[in-house]
């Protein structure tokens, strides 16, 4: 390809609207456009970035004995009902009626679908089997931003295994883990695997591959000494023991005029720090108020919530209704004496606490000197708290970090939802019938591409891994006018295609530093540049885009040195 006829649209200013490092500079550097919020058009540029990671990601699944299928993104209602997720997903779901007024959706992800065809399998003897392919998904994100990292339609490898026996989809799991380390390895990508909550999914266990990025909005906790790491809707540290007072014998009421937050009451005269705050959330939990108990300087994760209670359709209660069950306000809510009526969850990391202070369900009213084991009563102690940089690892007791990253996979052990909801059994060597247990894998293609930007950029702008490169060489003629000079960089340009080198020749009638900024901007790993000063003594010059590292070398032996350094990065 020449550049000059290429569809390469650079541009010199960041667009106004880019917040994170990917979006920025995959607009500036011609890979992406928006058309809507959420949704982007992929330029030649991106286009190909994205089609050597699904190479990548077929070759891997291939590996691993995967089978692509291409499936329908429309789906009936029917299949999402039977998996009772129609509902549970909400507004997400891109849902429309057709024109026989049957209820339709845009596919977020196939379970449904692939379980659906999995009730063909008759017989144990034709398991295990591992079906994938690579399609547009769709999703209504209610904040699509950061460009590639929250979009509305994009495109995923998703993959389901589907075996006999739990033994099986131990081994499926396993495998398609290690096929995921090596795909993001050979994309340039280190990734942290997390434990992660399995939301909407279901299933016993989850695994998500993160990459650090400023940019991203999971935060996950690690462990530099043992290795754990889980994503903070799924993470737990070890507690540091507080010594409380015995307090009174039974609680005691007292004013609290103005106080409505943990902090109103931490500075109260008569009140207390917030680590001796018993704080009081009122969550709807399906049809039923539920009261939620934490340490007043502990924040609630949701998604614990709603992993340890199995409830969706979850959300915090409104005024009216916590003043209907509770008889005061926000600020002034708590557990001591609220009968059976209302469920009562309190964090574990209360257990045992006394002397502590609450609100007393009148306004403007607390209470001090409370035991938790006496005065309120539980029905679930669970863990959900947040948990916090610096705090201790639960499993070695070295400090946890927390920082920022962006997912870009994560893989599922599904169990049998999926199959006992469509039907989709095998008879078993003893006879009987029994459902296939199912693993779902997912790996987000052109969140990848971005992921590889937001880890690998400088000032000047992308510096692609060889292996996704767009293009692995630009040959930089600087005067295309010159005949000797276009004919050397023609030459090396046809050298490198021979040798399958993706190389484009760079033959604009630009000025050196507009070809050399675009070449930088645009993160090609290598450019060979073919002057004419440089020709009158043979010599052409390569700079590695990753350092910048400048070298002469011979015009007759340039091709077969940059072939040799690219094999070896392919590597």
């Amino acid at each position: 390809m020449n550049w000059s006829q290429a569809f390469i649209p650079t541009l010199r200013d960041d667009p106004a609207d880019a917040e994170a490092q990917s979006h920025r500079l995959l607009v500036r550097a011609g890979f992406i456009r928006q058309l809507m919020s959420g949704v982007y058009s992929l330029l030649p540029l991106g286009h190909r970035v994205c089609a050597k990671i699904t190479k990548i990601v077929r070759e891997e699944m291939e590996a691993i004995g995967g089978q692509e299928f291409r499936l329908p993104a429309i789906h009936p209602a029917e299949i999402w009902e039977k998996s009772g997720r129609w509902d549970a997903m909400g507004l997400e779901m891109f849902r429309f009626k057709d024109r026989r007024d049957a209820d339709v959706g845009l596919g977020m992800t196939h379970e449904e679908v692939f379980a659906t065809i999995a009730t063909e399998l008759r017989s144990y003897k034709q398991l295990p089997q591992i079906w994938y392919q690579i399609q547009t998904k769709f999703r209504d994100e209610p904040r699509p931003k950061s460009g590639l990292l929250r979009v509305r339609e994009f495109t995923m490898k998703d993959s389901y295994s589907l075996d006999l026996t739990p033994e099986g989809l131990d081994y499926a799991f396993g495998r398609h883990l290690e096929a995921y380390r090596k795909i993001f390895k050979r994309c340039g990508l280190e990734v942290i695997a997390v434990e992660a909550s399995s939301g909407a999914m279901g299933g016993s266990e989850s695994v998500e591959f993160m990459v650090a990025s400023d940019a991203g909005e999971d935060w996950v906790a690690s462990c530099a000494a043992c290795g754990y790491a889980a994503n903070l809707e799924k993470a737990f540290a070890g507690d540091v023991p507080c010594t409380d007072e015995a307090g009174p014998e039974t609680p005691e009421p007292f004013p609290t005029p103005g106080v409505r937050s943990i902090e109103d009451l931490a500075n109260f005269d008569g009140g207390a720090p917030a680590q001796r705050q018993i704080k009081t959330l009122v969550y709807s939990l399906g049809e039923k108020l539920a009261l939620v108990l934490l340490r007043g300087d502990d924040e609630l994760v949701e998604q614990k919530l709603m992993d340890s209670t199995g409830v969706a359709d979850l959300r915090p209660a409104s005024a009216e209704e916590i003043r209907n069950a509770l008889g005061a306000a926000a600020g002034s809510l708590g557990a001591v004496g609220v009968g059976p009526e209302h469920m009562i969850l309190a964090d574990a990391r209360l257990q045992g606490r006394t002397n502590m202070l609450t609100g007393a369900n009148l306004d403007g009213q607390h209470l001090r000197g409370v035991s938790l084991e006496r005065d309120v009563r539980v029905d679930h102690w669970l863990d959900l708290r947040s948990v916090r940089d610096g705090e201790p690892c639960s499993m070695c007791d070295a400090p946890l970090a927390l920082r920022k990253t962006v997912e870009v996979g994560h893989i599922f052990k599904l169990g049998t939802r999926y199959s006992e909801a469509m039907g989709a059994q095998v008879q078993a060597e003893s006879g009987k019938s029994q459902p296939i247990i199912m693993g779902s894998y997912g790996i987000g293609i052109e969140r990848s591409m971005a992921a590889v930007v937001e880890t690998c950029h400088d000032e000047a702008g992308i510096v692609w891994p060889v292996s996704v490169a767009p293009y692995e060489v630009v040959v930089s003629v600087l005067n295309p006018k010159d005949v000797d000079t276009a004919e050397a960089g023609a030459q090396i340009y046809e050298a490198l295609r021979g040798a399958g080198i993706d190389v484009i020749l760079d033959d604009r009638n630009e000025r050196p530093g507009v070809k050399f900024k675009d070449a930088e901007l645009v993160g090609i790993p290598y450019r060979i540049t073919v002057g004419p000063k440089g020709l009158a003594e043979k010599k052409v010059e390569v700079t590695r885009r990753r350092d910048g590292r400048t070298e002469s070398h011979d015009l007759h032996r340039v091709a077969e040195t940059v072939q040799e350094a690219i094999l070896e990065e392919r590597a």
